[in-house]
């Protein structure tokens, strides 16, 4: 059973029919997509529907419902999907995930952080401790924050979220305090246990981004999503 829910970023109620519907996706094994009215894929529907309001629920390419729902009616309208199996697995909607926003928060906190460090370390010559405070800390949590939301996004596929991502945060803000510290106070090992969590850290991002690119739409595609199109390949001109 495949559900869409057509919203727009300007619609106040979207935000909600859409935490609703994803509670529901969670439960249900249905095909759960979030799709905005400006994308290509959104317009379509508008189109073939005759909609004129959001948020929409559309179920199997049928308009099933206008407005926002409440979870029990929203159940009522999948009642013939089984259960969902417990997955790791995630999809990125309109707002920013609780772990997003960390990771952005704390972007900004190791932003400012950082740059007084740096302003002060040029004077009493803190050592590299700072620097680290600043890339590490500013500019990697910052890609994790927008890379787990844009990027599956973009793609229109789910992420993996849970205990996922909470131990790449951990990693995260663990190694780079204790290779801030080793660095800063040349104990080196410190600096390597930090080191070694930040590229776990690392490696862990990689892998959840990994999985949402590979099964990503294939190239010459309509994301299923946002309606992406994927303009690598080449088409071969009729003579």
């Amino acid at each position: 059973m495949k559900v869409q829910l057509l919203v727009s970023e300007w619609c106040p109620s979207c935000h909600q029919a859409e935490k609703v519907w994803q509670e529901v996706a969670d439960e249900r094994d249905i095909d759960f997509e979030v799709v905005d009215v400006v994308q290509p894929e959104g317009k379509a529907l508008i189109q073939k529907l005759r909609i004129r309001t959001v948020p929409a629920v559309i179920i199997d390419g049928q308009l099933k419902g206008i407005g926002v729902q409440s979870k029990a009616e929203a159940l009522k309208m999948v009642a013939g999907a089984p259960p969902r199996k417990a997955t790791p697995f995630h999809r990125v909607g309109m707002g920013l995930a609780l772990s997003s926003r960390l990771f952005i928060l704390s972007s900004a906190l190791y932003g400012l952080l950082g740059t007084l460090l740096l302003i002060k370390g040029s004077l009493l010559s803190l050592g590299p401790g700072p620097f680290h405070l600043f890339s590490l800390g500013f500019i990697a949590m910052m890609i994790y924050g927008l890379g787990e939301h844009m990027l599956p996004r973009f793609t229109g596929q789910p992420i993996l979220m849970g205990p996922w991502v909470w131990s790449q945060f951990a990693l995260a803000h663990g190694g780079l305090w204790f290779l801030a510290f080793g660095l800063g106070f040349s104990w080196k090992p410190a600096a390597l246990l930090g080191g070694i969590l930040a590229w776990l850290s690392l490696a862990l991002f990689a892998l959840r981004i990994g999985i949402v690119l590979w099964r990503s739409t294939p190239t010459g595609t309509v994301a299923p999503m946002v309606g992406v199109v994927y303009p690598f390949k080449k088409v071969k001109e009729k003579s």
